[in-house]
């Protein structure tokens, strides 16, 4: 399945015009990137008797995850062999070791897992001595928080190495404007390149958006999105014990701090607003927002417990995003579209199966499992095989038949439009495309140069407190 990924007109080619374009990005690489001048065959189609090697950047759960449904999503594609392995954390790297290739480790995952002590580095520059291990076609695997995507993808290109990337790529304008400036490069040199937005790649939400562009609930006019739930991951964390070195012990929090990933609203609703914009085939123009922090306590991360955005689409259909992070409250994760002619479910719990439906009022019958409604005009019937094993797929035939496959500029726009509804909620602010894409507000702007001994750019007060948003007092960034 080849799912239409980029809308006919999409604001990032056309509401960033007046400061930011395409154009301006390509200029940007080729005078300032260090990439500029490297000179990199292109990647040509792959032997199916060779194994594609993998360098696992980032050993936490997603990592370890990515690696299994590589193996699994390539096994009648490709044959893939974890190769290296990299993380600023020892015993986060020994962990995801033992599930993959050590005592811990499924059958049928163990045998293709291959990396000894002497391809196992920690530290910040584990990321360049694992993907120095690398042949030209083989992978790079980055599942780190997304304040290093722009760090590792630069090493990825300069090394001509094709990339999985999770999501969001980016926390902010500024980083986004160095990756598309950087995948310019990336698509120069033919890499093939996946973003972790594993639901662009499910077959049924795949039919949905065939069905909705042929016009079968009408015009969108509005999205609803809901991510209702507890916390989660490191959504809250305490202060610092002092147990941990600062920097290591924000890593990881990582979910806590904007710096690191957007916080919990870039890296958890990402999925709901981009499944939205897809079946609209569209990205929204500007946000405005509302949220706040509740039963707080002692928890000191950056994050609010509660947001409600409210996106713009440049026709004037609106787009809701819900999201919320309370114990003990009405929990949904479920995204709906309503058009003039009738209605749609594109996902109805968690992340998978999507059990996507259309109806032809805009009466949507939330029990999926139920056979047939009144109101149901279509709804998919057949299993939905794993999303997260068919993004590997998807990418694996790529690099096999040295076909055109790069998912980055659309990564970096979902990553983008997360972060515009996260700015606004945090700002108090109508957001726009533009503004959010030529904010000035770096939160990280030298990740190149951390190491293990550096201070991270987000530094705690005299009570172990870190800089909080401050919606209409701070207007133009998220924290001081």
């Amino acid at each position: 399945m080849e799912n239409p990924q980029k809308p006919a007109t999409a604001p990032a080619d056309t509401q960033s015009s007046k400061r930011f374009s395409r154009r301006d990005a390509a200029k940007m690489a080729a005078a300032g990137s260090a990439l500029a001048g490297v000179s990199i065959p292109h990647v040509h189609a792959q032997d199916t008797n060779t194994e594609v090697r993998l360098a696992l950047i980032g050993c936490g759960g997603r990592g370890t995850g990515a690696v299994a449904n590589a193996i699994t999503g390539g096994k009648d594609v490709l044959p893939v062999k974890l190769h290296a392995m990299a993380d600023v954390n020892a015993d986060r790297l020994y962990d995801s070791h033992a599930s993959l290739a050590g005592e811990r480790a499924r059958p049928g995952i163990k045998e293709h897992c291959d990396v000894p002590n002497d391809r196992q580095f920690i530290g910040f520059d584990g990321y360049d001595k694992a993907i120095d291990t690398l042949r030209p076609g083989d992978v790079a695997i980055f599942t780190t928080p997304c304040a290093f995507r722009w760090v590792h993808y630069k090493k990825a290109i300069d090394k001509g190495v094709n990339v999985f990337m999770e999501k969001p790529l980016t926390p902010d304008g500024p980083s986004t404007r160095r990756m598309f400036a950087l995948n310019e490069e990336a698509k120069k040199k033919n890499l093939k390149v996946g973003v972790g937005l594993m639901w662009r790649h499910c077959d049924a939400r795949g039919e949905l958006y065939k069905r909705i562009q042929d016009g079968a609930i009408g015009d969108i006019n509005l999205m609803r999105a809901y991510r209702m739930q507890g916390p989660v991951a490191s959504f809250r964390t305490k202060k610092n014990d002092g147990k941990q070195s600062e920097m290591l012990f924000q890593i990881a929090n990582f979910h806590s701090f904007l710096w690191l990933s957007g916080g919990c609203f870039s890296d958890f609703f990402i999925h709901n607003i981009d499944e939205c914009c897809w079946m609209k085939n569209d990205w929204p123009v500007e946000a405005s927002a509302s949220g706040g922090r509740h039963y707080r306590e002692d928890w000191v991360d950056q994050n609010f417990d509660s947001y409600t955005v409210e996106y713009t689409f440049a026709d004037g259909a609106k787009l809701y995003l819900h999201g919320r992070n309370i114990p003990g409250c009405k929990q949904e994760f479920a995204s709906y579209a309503q058009g003039s002619k009738g209605a749609a479910v594109i996902s109805s719990a968690s992340h998978t199966p999507a059990y996507p439906r259309i109806y032809k009022t805009q009466k949507i019958d939330k029990v999926y499992r139920r056979p047939s409604h009144p109101d149901m005009t279509w709804r998919w019937d057949k299993p939905e095989p794993n999303p997260y094993e068919l993004e590997w797929t998807h990418l694996l035939e790529a690099i096999r038949d040295d076909k055109e496959f790069n998912e980055v500029d659309r990564g970096l726009k979902a990553s983008l439009v997360t972060s515009m509804g996260r700015m606004a909620t945090h700002t108090g602010q109508v957001v726009t495309y533009d503004g959010i894409l030529n904010a000035e507000h770096e939160f990280g702007p030298e990740n190149d140069k951390l190491t293990l001994e550096s201070a991270p750019p987000l530094q705690p007060d005299a009570e172990g407190r870190y800089p909080l948003p401050q919606p209409g007092i701070l207007k133009d960034r998220e924290y001081a």
